[in-house]
């Protein structure tokens, strides 16, 4: 069949809707003026760009702890510095203490339905922290004993002579210690297995609250499903564990010699070399002394610098393995994972670090250089976590769902640890920016072994929406549970689709992101910078499709009415598709027209057709007679009704 050109097409103005099709479309309301309601400024430019004075906080930590895995508790100190980079002058600082969501007078617990939660640890009794100490210090002076107020998962430093802005110092000093929870909200926990316990630990010490330019501090408690925002920095930290365990974390192992054997030390240093897996410590081995060194205890110490957060995983259990990763501009990095031995083999966590490594490096090439001197994936009781260099997946996980879960956690340092926004308001803008981006990557490993895993249908996808009764755009904490995953992960995934595939294009699209990316790396964006980007560089007004997807609730509903003749005494004078918006939310028009001779028309109209009301008609200034009618025949709007795309003559 020959493809027609966009020939004899004439647009024809709005006419009245029918009495055949009801819509409920308000072109005044999706096209309303106003979409951006407070102007650019020196901190962030109306282009969506950090202005000329735009500043973040910094936060750097070093931390110095012990691991009891008898008692399954954590005891050391945090020392912060913290540096005051905005105008204003602080006269206190908030902190986040995170295992207090497990202390049973929480709100956390208060607020988990009776119902239950995977987020909830209502059987633990010995959750929270225990701070022993705070001390302050700043310009020389110290300031122990300093005065201080815990409420719930927050703590209030009060400063006796204030931080100055512009870059005043503060060093925060905290002893503290907790008992690590078995089941901590699916982020952090312990694991028995045959051979020991394995510790996954995050959220293992008082991290400072982001003090910004659009609320002043972020001080929202951890309830469990909203997840986190924090400012960047350097950390050194150290992990004094029995010398029987392995230890894995974000950032650069500084003392492999110390903690290693040298046949595991040998092995390491092949691994920086090697494509392929290398074995640092196999299942044979996990129970022979002879593979860890000859002491009680060992310290393992880290470097992780310009990061958010940081997090370890420690085991007497542990296989470990690792391989090279190839970055851009001739960079490497170290891909590793570390498991219990009745997981391993080629169906399960023994292919763990090729996900890895293949994951890291499909970002890398497509978005922005991997940031970290190692990237590690650990087995444990946690469906899927993410922190900096080191994820936490599921030891359940095979094949499909292994290669899936890997490759999600892992787009996560992506979006939030490098665009740092802010989780625990607008999850949407990590899970759903990261989904989307995942699928990208299924396609891309080993020649698309997993192109399906994350394969959506769109018209089932549509019809999940329309019955929700919630929008994207709201707080983590007050989205149904059950609509997280629609709602924070697959809509707004699916709305990127469409912005890349309909509305812009791929290549528009992907230049707009990309310098979206480039511009906040190591950043706080929020929303609205995003919006303001993607606009400023692909050119487009785009308020009518951030209004409808991600503002709203709205439903997308294109419909073909009619297909008559211009003239039914003159077939010269062509035909005329009658098409109708029958949904709140316009779209640009994919069309297909076929004629009785075997020709086809694609057109595609802009959605600008739908700016004076919800009916458009198109004229075919030829005499052929039309025999079907398709609205979007690639299938890649997420129309709640398909069955009124089409019209046929039969």
């Amino acid at each position: 069949m020959k493809k027609g050109l966009l020939t004899g097409l004439l647009l024809a103005g709005t006419g009245i809707l029918s009495a055949q099709l009801k819509s409920s479309y308000n072109h005044h309301e999706a096209f309303a003026l106003n979409f951006y309601k407070e102007q650019g400024n020196d901190v962030r430019a109306a282009d969506g760009t950090p202005g000329p004075k735009y500043w973040q906080n910094t936060n750097d930590y070093k931390i110095e702890v012990s691991l009891d895995d008898v008692n399954h508790s954590i005891e050391g100190s945090v020392t912060i510095k913290y540096t005051n980079n905005s105008t204003q002058h602080l006269d206190f600082l908030w902190l986040q203490l995170d295992q207090n969501a497990y202390d049973l007078k929480s709100k956390a617990i208060a607020t988990t339905s009776i119902g239950g939660s995977r987020y909830e640890n209502k059987n633990f009794t010995e959750g929270g922290y225990k701070i022993r100490s705070v001390e302050i210090s700043s310009n020389g002076k110290n300031f122990a004993g300093a005065e201080y107020y815990i409420n719930d998962s927050r703590m209030q430093i009060l400063l006796p002579a204030g931080l100055k802005a512009n870059g005043g110092t503060m060093n925060i000093k905290i002893a503290y210690g907790y008992v690590i929870p078995e089941f901590g909200s699916d982020r952090t926990g312990r694991m028995n297995t045959k051979n020991g316990w394995i510790y996954n630990i995050a959220q293992w010490f008082p991290r400072m609250a982001v003090y910004d330019n659009l609320r002043g501090w972020n001080n929202l408690p951890y309830l469990g499903s909203g997840e986190f925002y924090l400012d960047y920095g350097n950390y050194d930290y150290s992990i004094t564990v029995p010398a029987s365990h392995i230890v894995v974390g974000s950032g650069e192992l500084l003392n492999p010699k110390e903690v290693l054997t040298a046949t595991q030390l040998q092995r390491w240093n092949e691994a920086v070399n090697s494509e392929k897996t290398v074995m640092l410590r196999t299942a044979e081995e996990v129970t022979e002394s002879s593979s860890r060194p000859a002491k009680d205890k060992l310290t393992w110490k880290f470097r992780c610098h310009n990061t958010r957060d940081v997090a370890f995983a420690s085991s007497k259990a542990f296989v470990w393995d690792a391989a090279r990763i190839n970055l851009q501009d001739g960079k490497r990095a170290l891909a590793m994972s570390a498991y219990q031995a009745e997981v391993g083999g080629d169906s399960a966590w023994g292919r763990s670090t090729e996900y890895v490594k293949g994951a890291v490096e499909f970002y890398s090439k497509h978005l922005y250089n991997y940031p970290y001197p190692m990237a590690v994936n650990v087995a444990g009781n946690i469906g899927g976590m993410e922190y900096p260099g080191i994820v936490f997946c599921g030891y359940k996980a095979k094949r499909g769902s292994l290669w899936g879960v890997t490759n999600h956690e892992f787009g996560h340092i992506w979006f939030p640890m490098i665009i740092g926004t802010n989780e625990r308001e607008f999850a949407w803008m990590d899970e759903g920016f990261n989904t989307f981006v995942n699928r990208l990557a299924d396609a891309s490993f080993n020649n698309g072994e997993y192109s399906n895993n994350r394969a959506m249908d769109l018209k089932t996808a549509a019809k999940t929406y329309a019955g929700l009764g919630e929008g994207i755009y709201n707080s983590t904490h007050t989205l149904n549970e059950r609509h997280l995953g629609s709602l924070a992960y697959y809509k707004p995934s699916v709305g990127l689709d469409m912005l890349r595939n309909v509305v812009l294009g791929k290549d528009r699209f992907d230049k707009a992101f990309h310098y979206y990316f480039q511009k906040w790396a190591f950043k706080h964006p929020t929303s609205y910078d995003f919006f303001r980007a993607m606009e400023n560089y692909a050119g487009e007004d785009l308020a009518w499709f951030w209004r409808g997807w991600f503002l709203n609730d709205w439903k997308i509903d294109m419909a073909v009415e009619d297909v008559s003749r211009a003239d039914v005494k003159d077939n010269n004078k062509g035909s005329i598709i009658t098409l109708v918006n029958l949904g709140q939310m316009p779209m640009p028009v994919p069309l297909q027209v076929t004629f009785e001779d075997g020709e086809i028309m694609q057109l595609d109209l802009p959605v600008e057709v739908w700016q004076r009301g919800p009916v458009w008609k198109v004229k075919i200034a030829n005499a052929k007679t039309i025999i079907r009618v398709q609205i979007d025949p690639k299938g890649q709007i997420a129309d709640i009704d398909t069955n009124n795309n089409k019209w046929t003559s039969q």
